[in-house]
């Protein structure tokens, strides 16, 4: 590939003795641009023709925003989606962000890249075909609650292919154990809920012996508070 490389300049072409470039040529890539499509051959598999600087500094800037996403999701989900229609996509896309997830189509190559550098491994066998990904940084329930909801919908036609939560790979186990749970705040809300069950049952339990005892629990209360101190 014929390229272009940047020459400092400090005079005319006359003055310093060197020849005018031509300027349609692309900008040949650096050395860390030269050694990124060595390796995306490598995980490729198979040799393709080196891009242009240009292109090869969008797909770094495409690794490391795929990495800082894999890092500060608390869980995520890998899915082939080669059968959902623009419709079931569009509403999937919308349940997804009512629960602040954020969904995208990713390219494999690069995700593979993305994942080694957030320290995610055991995911690359699932890299192939059609690969979109569900990440959530608040929820770690919501990615997999909602994929597997519509996975079980579409049968076939959306596929989840892996799952993790806090860097580690989950099970088929995990991801429909996990799948069955309600959202995170309403996990909250089911677990406070337990734990002031036995205060509550108290106070029931409380407020009707009194009642039956003929009175009431605020009278009695004053009643000992305008006792007179025992001399």
């Amino acid at each position: 590939m014929r390229c272009r490389v940047p020459v400092p300049r400090h005079g005319s072409p006359a003055e310093d003795g060197h020849q005018s470039h031509d300027s349609s040529l692309p900008s040949c890539p650096s050395a860390r641009g030269m050694f990124f499509w060595a390796l995306m051959n490598i995980a490729g598999g198979e040799t393709q023709e080196m891009p242009n600087a240009k292109i090869l500094s969008e797909k770094q800037a495409i690794v490391e925003s795929l990495a800082a996403r894999l890092q500060g999701a608390s869980a995520g989900v890998f899915v082939d989606y080669r059968g959902i229609t623009v419709a079931e996509d569009t509403q999937l896309r919308r349940d997804l962000s009512q629960s602040s997830v954020e969904y995208s189509v990713v390219k494999n190559t690069l995700t593979k890249f993305a994942l080694d550098k957030a320290g995610l491994s055991g995911l690359d066998h699932v890299l192939t075909g059609t690969t979109s990904m569900a990440t959530s940084a608040a929820d770690p329930i919501a990615p997999i609650r909602i994929i597997s909801e519509y996975s079980k919908k579409m049968g076939d036609r959306f596929n989840i292919k892996a799952a993790f939560m806090d860097g580690q790979v989950l099970s088929q186990q995990d991801i429909d154990e996990i799948a069955l749970l309600p959202s995170k705040d309403a996990l909250y809300a089911k677990v406070l809920g337990t734990m002031l069950a036995p205060i509550t049952s108290l106070a029931v339990v409380l407020g009707q012996i009194v009642e039956q005892a003929g009175g009431s629990i605020e009278p009695a209360a004053e009643e000992a508070a305008e006792a007179p101190a025992a001399e």
